[in-house]
């Protein structure tokens, strides 16, 4: 209810009314006036309360009237009426009804009552309400008021004192409150002039409204009180305490700071008044030093007084509080007061209530801020801020050496040497154990051990000390106070900062980043003005901060202490991140690092840090603070022993619960604000690491870090409470790598590098060493690379060129293994991430990250690539589908082996590249098709591992099947991408560069193909030769249509004949040494254990193999241009393999040139004549090469290849037709293969020149490669016959000649050479005369220019037939001739090398040749004028001279059969033509011949039988009869001196006398009487023949007679001589048959003579027969009947002739 409500009136005026009843009932008696004022009042109230409507106002305005009677009860000084009283005033004054004369009675009424000493309680509390419920009090009034209740504060009851300290601290509050209120009431109202500045008169209040003049009054006074001065105001004071002052003006200060700081009255008051005035009154504090106060000077010093003391330090901290910003040089002076009462010298008491001070001081963030601004950043001032924290820092720091020093001057007598800590003096180190065993929370730092309480919530300074208003004497401090406050006032000094600037920082990323909504173009730096403060502050408190942190950390023994320590740092450290002070941030870091580490841990980085830090010593008030290093007698629970991360192996160190604790936070640290780290990454990661060294973690799958044992030394030994944490630390260690994440790009590169640089400090440390390397900064890289997946592209080349540089290529095996496994990890998970956009459409990053994979192949340790061959296997497994552009680099690692590298590594590679061919061909780019055939090609030169060599040629002839299958999207893919590539060549103005580039690009493949494989055709391992060899030619063979015509040219060139090349040289120059096995225990054929016939195999191989491809793909080849070129070149090559020294080689190149002869000239017309060669009836058989397509056949173009190159080339490909041009070219094709036969013949058949028989010839021809080289003529002979000139056929019987005669290697001739008794050709002598047979029968059928070539092909069959008798010399090469003895005699002791050929069966087949030939062409003109009739008998002379001589016995029968045929063709020819004198020369050899042949020198064998001497007599005879049938009568044509010779031969014959050496017995079997008879019966038929043309003749048969005679005559005359002799024994058998045949003969003449006319017979012819009758007579006296008999019949005819003639006959002419 309102004290002005109706019912509230009417209540006041009935007890007023009562007031005055009860008051005049107690007067009655007394004081009577009293009574009656008291009456009258009752009176004057109920007139107001009848009259007026607003009884309030009126009673206010005759409140003095309506008061007055109270005011004179309390008059007369009665205890019941005054109280009476009072309690009816303080009625009055609760209703407001007291006007302000009223108010200055009731004033002056209750002084008196003071005065008087009366109700002084009641007193109290009317002045109370009197001036708490109006305002009507002012001025003088107001002070007499005031006066009055501090005169009663000092009275001597303690009730009243404390009342009226009570009332006093009210009414003072009040009179401010009023002034307040005013202010209020008035802040519409225009402000009036400020007062004029710099006027020093105190009492100058004339511009303050009255409440604000009473304030200033007041509080002017107070101040004056305070200084012990007299007040100006508040007269009638008599006593005032300062204390009390203090207290007052603290309050006033700190409950109304608004009037000060509106008002310049009271700021003025401030300024001069209260801060002299406390400087002042520190002035003993300030000069007082413990303990030497007598020493420094005679004068004494006034002590420190506790109570002002404290209550001065509120005072400036209101001061400061509230008005700093007024009274900057004040709080200057105030704070460095401050600063200075921490100092050691101080009183723990006073020290005590400095700190609390501070600690009010370090809880107002805001306050600090402003210091710094006012003094540490401005040049000449005081360093306020920083002096503050470093003055708590040396605080705490003397805490502990203070109490270690045991000085005993330490303990202030005031402290009164508590229990405690005289323990803590006593025996620091009773202490200390005690604290190791106490649980209570406490410091400990070298045997100083001091407990920590509870003194305050954090955040708020609650002080005990500054709170002991009523203590007069100093408490005694607890131990561990000032260490409990200092420690509170640093951990809320920190967090008040952090905090404020956080916030700040916070508020002004969110304007930036409103202001960057609202314009998002413009790029707005916030103002530095902020910016500047916080770093200054952060710099200047840095220093101390961390002194004073460290130290209590070291020194901490409760967990949760050591946890607010270790937030502080933490939070300095983020907060210098933040603000980009790199110092001090890495200051705390390192602080944080060296407390997670065993004490004295060398740990580099951190080391260099401190020692930056220790160069600054800061000064604090003179004194240096060293930061501490830490101590290492802490008294800490063990957790953990293991190995420390050094190079050399050190002892076990040790780890406690704080260094765990501490690794936690920097966990946190690095978690929560990894951002900020920047360069301090470096520290946190070398410190975790060696931390989760000691701890035995070592790095799993992803790098996430697991418990492992130790590998070496004493192996880690962890508690139980460590076990169960380290599960909970791997996991924060791998959440710290993984929020790597959500830092921004420049943080996370920060966290990279430093890795880096661990790590290559972990790579440093493991070289030499085999001892386990640290993995950590590894193992975290890779983590920290897959969980930024998002982001790759940034942070991809520093990690993997780390990774590959350093680690990969490290000699440590463990350490290369991790490197490889990040690398290898990194690459699949970067390949196997969803990135955005999908790789597939970014292939920049595709290639990126595949680079590496490639860099890998660098690293030369084997288990690095085998480690990249797996992970390139996975790669293909999971993504081989989508690689696109990173087919290369993926094909590049595949195929980057060395030989160097090992079978297994090889083999991985090798399973790649078969994964690739089998299953991703078609999903490649197939620009990258061409290097899978490099790929392939490398794995097929390597020689670690034959198989997989042989594999991959396999594996080429897989991938040109899909060539063939996908030709056409090959093409169109390859040819969009050329068109590509050649628009950027040319923008670029440069060529474009690709290998075989005039070639389409789907051509360029193949050519990529066949150029693999000729190379690989070339390597040193005959196996893969072989192979690719059969490959190449098969996919040529195969898929070659698809190449274009311009691409063939390149074939031929650049692929088969370089291939040619290079396999003849290697041929040519391969080792001649023999192998001895393959390896293992794989024997080798005798025919490949050489390398040169390993080779030999190479090059027989290619050569077919080119052979054949231009034999099949003639067509195509002949319209490139060069096609003869390329003849000439690959006819070269057979030449060469031809010539070349080993027989498989030189065979096999006929067989290739056999092969190219067989290809047919394009015909026009369908029908296509049968093959030439069997047309003219030589054996197909013989030309039929091994590799032929079939005997004989030409090849024909088959249909479906045609169509399908028409198909590929689109132009319909037409056959050259016949013209001209093409038959021209072909016949250039023809003559250069036949130079090229003619110079392999040549070559290959010219004897070795020097050297004796003893030499080995360097080598002779084979005979099978003679034969092929033979039978080569009659395929080639048919394209060149038109133009086959005598010279060519000079040539080729040079060639044939020289073929025949070389003999055979002995152990070859079992197989080549028949037995002796067999007379065989041999394979070669067949194709020889094959081959003039081929040419006779083409000169035959041939035009007449062709006929002059018979002589010669006569010549060369001679020479043929001399070989009957006179073998061939090989060069001066010894030869056993095998007709000269039984074969099997040479086989077995002959030493001969060389056997030569049995010739005897050649030449006499030649010779039938010859016959045959001659019989067919003795008419030919050539053959008569090159007289070839002579030259056949020229050459029979020679078997026929021989006869029994001859090697063999058939070659001389042969010999006369076969001239006996000749001539009977011959002889009518020469007849013919004998006056053309073209014969002349012929007769004399003719007779030559046969004089040789019937008169043979040689003798028969002695073992031939009778039967056979006859048959031979019979030949004989068959001459003869030639000589009478076709000689004779001719006689005419025939030269006489032939006919002569001829005469005198058949008298030789007819007599035919026989040596005496003859035995008896063989004399008839020799004696050729049929012979003698035969010659006799023609000469005598012809000697008197009547034909006789010319006297020339009848003179040669005269002179023929007249030597048979006369040889007659000489016979008889010696047998009848001999017979005489002789005696009774009979003759020789052989004379006796002699004389029988004379006798014979003789009785011949005389038949003969008794036929012929008597005219032709000669006169001397009579003389010289009737001249043999004597001797005749002589002979019958013989003894031998035979003799006898043929006497007889010789002499009978003689009876004819004894009468005397008709005629006379002289010398023959009548």
């Amino acid at each position: 209810m309102s004290t002005s409500s109706p019912e509230a009136v009417k209540k006041l005026l009935e007890n007023m009314q009562t007031d005055l009843r009860s008051l005049s009932m107690e007067c009655k008696k007394k004081f009577p006036p009293v009574k009656e004022a008291a009456e009258s009042g009752i009176v004057k109230i109920k007139t107001i309360a009848a009259r007026n409507s607003d009884i309030l106002a009126t009673l206010k305005e005759n409140s003095s009237e309506v008061v007055q009677p109270f005011l004179m009860g309390c008059g007369t000084k009665e205890p019941k009426i005054t109280q009476l009283c009072l309690a009816a005033i303080q009625r009055l004054m609760s209703h407001e009804v007291v006007s302000e004369a009223a108010a200055g009675n009731i004033i002056n009424m209750l002084w008196q009552l003071m005065e008087n000493g009366l109700e002084e309680l009641k007193l109290l509390q009317t002045v109370l309400v009197l001036l708490t419920t109006n305002t009507v009090v002012h001025d003088q009034v107001l002070s007499k008021a005031i006066v009055l209740c501090f005169r009663l504060h000092f009275t001597k009851d303690n009730i009243t004192n404390n009342t009226a300290a009570a009332t006093v601290r009210q009414v003072v509050t009040v009179v401010f409150e009023r002034m307040v209120a005013e202010d209020e009431r008035f802040k519409d109202i225009v402000d009036q002039p400020p007062p004029v500045q710099g006027n020093t008169n105190r009492r100058s209040v004339s511009t303050l409204r009255p409440s604000a003049k009473d304030a200033y009054m007041l509080f002017q006074d107070l101040c004056q009180l305070v200084n012990a001065d007299a007040p100006y105001w508040l007269v009638g004071m008599t006593e005032m305490t300062r204390t009390f002052g203090l207290e007052l003006l603290e309050s006033v200060l700190n409950d109304f700071p608004g009037v000060f700081l509106q008002h310049q009255e009271f700021s003025f008051l401030l300024k001069e008044r209260v801060c002299p005035l406390v400087i002042k009154l520190f002035s003993p504090n300030i000069k007082f030093r413990q303990g030497n106060s007598s020493a420094a000077s005679p004068a004494p010093v006034e002590k420190p007084y506790f109570p002002i003391c404290m209550r001065l330090l509120r005072v400036v901290s209101v001061l400061i509080k509230h008005f700093y910003s007024l009274l900057v040089t004040e709080c200057e002076i105030f704070l460095s007061l401050l600063v200075k009462f921490l100092d050691g010298e101080k009183p723990q008491w006073l020290r005590a209530v400095a700190v609390e001070s501070v600690h009010r001081l370090c809880v107002q963030p805001h306050l600090l801020r402003s210091f710094c601004l006012s003094y540490d950043m401005k040049q000449h001032s005081t360093k306020v801020f920083r002096d503050i924290v470093n003055a708590l820092g040396s605080f705490i720091q003397s805490l502990f050496i203070v109490l270690n020093t045991g000085n005993p001057a330490a303990t202030n007598a005031s402290t009164g040497g508590s229990g405690a800590q005289g323990a803590a003096q006593g025996g620091p180190g009773a202490g200390g154990q005690g604290g190791s065993l106490t649980t209570q929370a406490a410091f400990e730092y070298r045997g100083t051990w001091i407990p920590l309480m509870t003194v305050s919530v954090q955040g708020s300074a609650k002080a005990t000390y500054l709170e002991m208003l009523d203590k007069v004497e100093p408490p005694s401090i607890p131990e561990g106070y000032a260490m409990s406050v200092a420690f509170s006032a640093l951990l809320d000094l920190v967090r008040g900062i952090t905090s404020m600037i956080e916030r700040e920082l916070a508020k002004e990323e969110e304007e930036a980043a409103v202001r960057r909504e609202a314009n998002p173009d413009q790029n707005t730096q916030p103002e530095p003005g902020a910016h500047l403060v916080w770093e200054e502050m952060v710099s200047t408190c840095w220093c101390g901060l961390l002194a004073a942190l460290s130290l209590l950390l070291d020194a901490s023994t409760d967990e949760t202490a050591t946890e607010s320590i270790l937030k502080a740092e933490l939070t300095v450290a983020a907060l210098c991140g933040r603000l980009g002070l790199v110092t001090p941030r890495d200051a705390f870091i390192t602080a944080i690092c060296k407390a997670s580490l065993p004490p004295h841990y060398a740990l580099t980085v951190l080391s260099s840090n401190t020692a930056n830090l220790n160069n600054k010593a800061y000064s604090i008030q003179g004194q240096s603070v060293q930061i501490i290093s830490s101590s290492s007698e802490s008294h800490q629970q063990v957790v953990a022993v293991g190995q420390p991360l050094s190079v050399q192996p050190q002892g076990t160190v040790v780890l406690t619960a704080k260094n765990i604790q501490c690794m936690r936070t920097l966990l946190n640290l690095a978690h929560c604000h990894g951002a900020v780290l920047g360069t301090s990454w470096q520290l946190v990661l070398a410190t975790l690491q060696h931390l989760v060294w000691i701890l035995g973690l070592k790095p799993g799958v992803g790098g996430a870090l697991k418990p492992g044992r130790a590998v070496e030394g004493p192996s880690t030994v962890l508690t139980t409470a460590v076990m169960t944490d380290l599960p909970v630390i791997a996991n924060i260690l791998s959440r710290l790598f993984e929020s790597s994440q959500y830092l921004d790009d420049v943080s996370l590169h920060h966290l990279i590098n430093a890795l880096c640089s661990l790590s290559l400090e972990a790579v440093e440390m493991a070289y030499g060493t085999n001892k386990e390397p640290s993995l950590f900064a590894v193992a975290k890289l890779l983590e920290t690379g897959l969980v930024n997946m998002d982001r790759i592209e940034i942070l991809w080349r520093p990690l993997t060129g780390h990774l590959l540089e350093k680690v990969c290529q490290h000699p440590n095996a463990r350490m290369r293994e991790w490197g490889a496994e990040a690398v290898t990890s990194l690459i699949k998970a970067g390949l196997a991430y969803k990135h955005n956009p999908p790789l597939a459409q970014n292939q920049r990053l595709q290639l990126l990250l595949l680079n590496p994979l490639k860099e890998l192949s660098n690293v030369l340790h084997a288990d690095i690539r085998q480690k990249q061959l797996e992970s390139v296997l996975q790669i293909l497994q999971s993504q081989g589908d989508s690689l696109g552009p990173g087919w290369p680099l993926v094909l590049g690692v595949i195929g980057a082996i060395r030989n160097d590298q090992g079978e297994s590594l090889i083999r991985t590679a090798f399973q790649c590249l078969q994964l690739v061919v089998t299953d991703f061909l078609p999903t490649m780019p197939c620009a990258c098709l061409q290097i899978v055939v490099d790929v392939a090609g490398s794995f097929g030169l390597q020689n670690q591992e034959l198989n997989i060599s042989l594999t991959s040629i396999g594996l080429l002839w897989n991938i040109s099947d899909y060539f063939f299958q996908r030709g056409e999207a090959i093409t169109q893919e390859l040819e969009r991408e050329e068109a590509v590539l050649q628009k950027h060549a040319q923008e670029k103005g440069e060529p474009l560069n690709r290998p075989f580039h005039p070639a389409p690009p789907f051509d360029c493949l193949w050519l990529c193909l066949y150029a693999k494989l000729g190379q690989l055709c070339v390597d040193p391992r005959p196996a893969v030769r072989k192979s690719a060899g059969q490959t190449m030619f098969s996919t040529i063979a195969a898929h070659g249509t698809l190449l274009q015509q311009s691409t063939w040219h390149i074939v031929v060139w650049k692929v088969l004949f370089h291939l040619l090349d290079c396999v003849r040289k290697s041929s040519t120059t391969a080792d001649k040494e023999k192998i001895e096995s393959g390896g293992g225990n794989i024997l080798i054929h005798h025919s490949r254990d050489t390398a040169e016939k390993q080779w030999a195999e190479t090059w027989v191989l290619t050569l077919a193999g080119v052979a054949r491809i231009f034999n099949t793909r003639r067509y195509l080849l002949q319209q490139l241009g060069d096609f003869f070129k390329a003849w000439e070149v690959l006819l070269d090559h057979i030449q060469s393999a031809a010539l070349s020294k080993n027989s498989e080689v030189s065979l096999a190149a006929l067989k290739s040139f056999q092969e190219i002869l067989q290809i047919a000239t394009p015909v026009k017309d369908s029908a296509m004549p049968t093959d030439a060669l069997a047309a003219m009836g030589v054996s197909p058989v013989l030309i039929d090469p091994l590799s032929a397509p079939g005997p004989g056949r030409p090849l024909l173009r088959s249909d479906s290849m045609l169509e399908r190159l028409t198909s590929y080339n689109g132009a319909e490909l037409q056959a050259p037709p016949p013209g001209e041009e093409s038959a021209l070219e072909d016949a250039a094709l023809w003559w250069s293969a036949w130079n090229t036969w003619y110079r392999t013949g040549t070559d290959s058949t010219r004897p070795p020149s020097g050297g004796t028989g003893t030499d080995r010839p360097s080598f002779v021809p084979s005979q099978p490669f003679l034969t092929a080289l033979v039978q080569i003529f009659p395929a080639l002979y048919q394209h060149i016959k038109t133009g086959f000139s005598m010279e060519d056929l000079r040539k080729l019987g040079v060639i044939l000649h020289g073929a025949v005669s070389i003999p055979i290697s002995s152990d070859a001739s079992p197989f080549i050479l028949p037995s002796y008794t067999e007379a065989v050709l041999t394979s070669l002598q067949e194709a020889v005369l094959t081959a003039l047979d081929v040419l006779q029968k083409a000169i035959c059928v041939g035009p007449e220019n062709l006929q002059v070539m018979y002589p010669a092909v006569f010549e060369q069959l001679l020479l043929f037939v001399e070989f009957s008798c006179k073998p061939p010399q090989y060069g001066k090469l010894e030869t056993k001739h095998v007709a000269n003895a039984k074969y099997n005699q040479i086989q077995l002791f002959a030493p001969a090398e060389w056997v030569a050929l049995n010739y005897v069966p050649f030449a006499e087949r030649s010779l039938e040749v010859v016959v045959d030939l001659y019989h067919k062409t003795a008419c030919h003109k050539a053959v008569i004028n090159e007289k070839v009739l002579q030259n056949i008998i020229k050459t029979l002379r020679m078997p026929l001279g021989l006869k029994y001589g001859c090697p063999s016995e058939s070659t001389w029968k042969l010999a006369v059969s076969s001239l006996l045929k000749v001539l009977s063709t011959g002889l009518p020819v020469a007849r013919q033509h004998a006056s053309s004198g073209k014969f002349d020369t012929m007769w004399p050899e003719l007779a030559n011949a046969f004089e040789d042949f019937l008169f043979t020198k040689s003798t028969p064998p002695d073992n031939v039988s009778i039967q056979e001497f006859q048959k031979n007599e019979a030949i004989d005879v068959e001459v003869v009869q030639l000589i009478s049938t076709e000689i004779l009568p001719f006689a005419i044509f025939i030269p006489k001196d032939f006919v002569g010779q001829i005469m005198a031969m058949l008298n030789k014959g007819s007599i035919h006398s026989q040596s005496s050496s003859f035995t008896e017995a063989e004399v008839d079997v020799r004696m050729r009487e049929e012979f003698s008879k035969v010659c006799f019966e023609t000469l005598l038929q012809f000697s008197f023949s009547n034909k006789v043309s010319t006297p020339q003749e009848g003179y040669i048969s005269r002179m023929a007679l007249s030597v048979l005679l006369k040889r007659s005559q000489d016979v008889l005359r010696r047998y009848v001589d001999d017979e005489r002799l002789s005696g009774r024994c009979p003759l020789p058998r052989q004379q006796v048959t002699e004389i029988i045949f004379v006798l014979k003969a003789i009785s011949t003449l005389m038949d003969s003579l008794k036929k012929t006319q008597p005219e032709n017979v000669d006169g001397t012819t009579w003389a010289q027969v009737i001249a043999l009758y004597p001797t005749l007579v002589e002979c019958i006296t013989c003894s031998s009947s035979e003799v006898s008999s043929a006497l007889k019949e010789a002499m009978g005819p003689f009876k004819d002739f004894m009468q005397p003639p008709v005629s006379r006959v002289q010398n023959g002419e009548s």
